[in-house]
């Protein structure tokens, strides 16, 4: 959304022969939360929060503090807290950070790997059911027309 305006405007003062650039600027209001994580669904944001509570107990059984950890993230405390509350804004980069941090970031290379991607596999199957059928299909026609050949 853009609220505001642009102009610049030069005023002398005749007295001391100073020249002043008044600059009126762009004001942006941009919306707090963006649509894409309003329309998250729940099972997701349930994920997040879980995400983040795990790795809230993952640093207090190491016993590191919210400002030693957020340090070693790179993050302030207050995106360390959430994070750990699991709010969907924090950068996902963040989030790998962390799970580096405790030795799990190898889990998101498989996050979404080709075979495990349950909807891609399923349209392969339906594929290549289609293609059997269809070849299945093409045989029987062609026995049938061996068949007609022979008896004519």
């Amino acid at each position: 959304m853009y609220i505001g305006f642009s102009r610049q405007a030069n005023i002398r003062e005749t007295n001391k022969d100073l020249y002043e650039t008044v600059v009126f600027t762009i004001l942006f209001i941009m919306p707090k939360i963006p649509i894409a994580l309003q329309q998250l669904p729940p099972a997701t944001l349930s994920a997040l929060e879980r995400l983040g509570a795990d790795l809230a107990v993952a640093r207090l059984r190491r016993k590191e503090s919210l400002v030693s950890w957020a340090s070693r993230l790179g993050v302030s405390v207050p995106t360390l807290m959430r994070l750990e509350a699991g709010e969907p804004g924090v950068g996902m980069g963040i989030y790998a950070t962390a799970l580096w941090l405790i030795g799990r970031d190898g889990a998101l290379a498989e996050l979404a790997s080709p075979d495990k991607d349950r909807g891609a596999l399923e349209l392969d199957v339906r594929k290549a059911v289609a293609l059997g059928k269809a070849r299945a299909q093409a045989s029987a026609q062609t026995r049938q027309k061996r068949k007609e050949a022979k008896e004519a």
